[in-house]
């Protein structure tokens, strides 16, 4: 029985990002143990996926002593669980991940790269996350880009070598659950929650996006167009997700805007994304960087609209004027111009939406996703056991 250990930096990517894919493993006959910092989402992870599940204290900042430690350990549990596969996800799992596991002696190293932090870094700590990347592929045996674009900024800046590169099918890391978010299957009850969380007018035009409410994430960008448009007073903007301030925090300034004016509802994080989305006319998506983002899979399976920016990634998914709307990295007058364009041509909106939908559920099923990734894991344990 092949043996794989998956490792997060915290359980919510576990539960969020890779969902369903510890169960999939788990039932075509591996051993598979997931590993990931404390936190509250562990209880579900383990239920719903079924994984044995080890802790590793993981922090998501800088800390140099903490992270010693956290690479000792994980070498302890490598070397004690002897893996066929360490498969790693997000920056901090990928680099104390990939050296662990060199050092343990496993012959299979897969990191998943879903987004590289230093595109929005700068000066020396851009330098430093730079380095710390360029370190992980090192220690890596296979880097699966979750996205075309981002494969190429990888070769382009020569990060990695171009051999160790693949891209899983068209791109993503799981795909989408087509039967979670389908209009077809929500709940009353949910709807109604959500509705009463937004409050929205008659005839008001909802403007949604999900995601971190950090700066990264475009939400200063995303605020100033809304309260700069023609639309203002016939629309509500919702931002679905937490305030993270002690990661790339917003302006104080920002959040006192977000939390004080009118037309803007912010709503902590929830699992019932699906009914978010059927009650929105738009998803904006102003990111800064991405690598493959769930959310434009998530909106085009609900057939929303969607507005976002052109960071690597966004564009993978969305094409001009024919899935979408692109506007350029923290260009809010473009932005303003997109959201006043869905507002007025909601005709034109929805076709671009059926247009994404029915590429969506062509390229990015969640179970096919999840079998070439399988299918990769098998050509890769093969190759390697054919060079012993």
């Amino acid at each position: 029985m092949p043996k794989l250990i998956r490792i997060t930096t915290v359980p919510i990517s576990l539960k969020l990002l890779l969902a369903g894919q510890i169960k999939f493993m788990s039932d075509q006959g591996w051993d598979v143990l997931m590993v990931s910092a404390d936190g509250r989402e562990l209880p579900h992870v383990i239920k719903v996926e079924g994984g044995r599940h080890k802790i590793i204290p993981f922090t998501r900042k800088i800390t140099p002593f903490q992270d010693l430690k956290c690479l000792w350990l994980l070498y302890q549990l490598i070397k004690k669980e002897r893996p066929d596969i360490v498969h790693t996800h997000t920056p901090k799992a990928g680099l104390l991940g990939m050296i662990a596991a060199k050092l343990a002696g496993v012959k299979v190293r897969i990191h998943t790269l879903a987004g590289i932090p230093f595109m929005a870094a700068l000066g020396k700590k851009r330098d430093f996350l730079k380095q710390m990347e360029m370190v992980t592929y090192s220690f890596a045996t296979h880097v699966w880009p979750n996205s075309n674009g981002l494969k190429n900024f990888v070769i382009e800046n020569k990060l990695c070598l171009a051999e160790k590169l693949t891209v899983i099918g068209k791109g993503s890391s799981n795909g989408v659950d087509l039967e979670k978010f389908n209009r077809e299957v929500l709940k009353e009850n949910h709807l109604v929650a959500a509705t009463m969380r937004i409050l929205p007018g008659e005839d008001d035009f909802i403007i949604l996006s999900v995601g971190r409410l950090v700066k990264d994430k475009g939400i200063q960008e995303l605020v100033n167009a809304f309260l700069g448009s023609k639309i203002v007073s016939k629309s509500k903007l919702v931002l679905l997700g937490s305030f993270e301030q002690d990661l790339n925090p917003l302006s104080p300034e920002i959040i006192k805007t977000i939390t004080d004016h009118p037309r803007i509802v912010q709503i902590d994080w929830t699992d019932h994304v699906a009914h978010y989305l059927a009650l929105a006319d738009v998803l904006v998506h102003a990111s800064h960087r991405e690598g493959f983002p769930n959310v434009l899979l998530e909106a085009a399976a609900m057939e929303v609209p969607v507005i976002c920016s052109d960071a690597i990634g966004n564009t993978d998914v969305i094409r001009q004027q024919m899935t979408g709307l692109i506007f350029p990295v923290k260009n809010e007058a473009v932005l303003k111009e997109a959201m006043e364009f869905a507002y007025v041509k909601r005709d034109k909106m929805a076709e671009l939406a059926d247009n994404l939908y029915q590429e969506t559920i062509e390229n990015y099923k969640r179970s096919n996703i999840q079998n070439e990734i399988f299918a990769q894991y098998q050509l890769i344990l093969k190759s390697a056991d054919s060079t012993e």
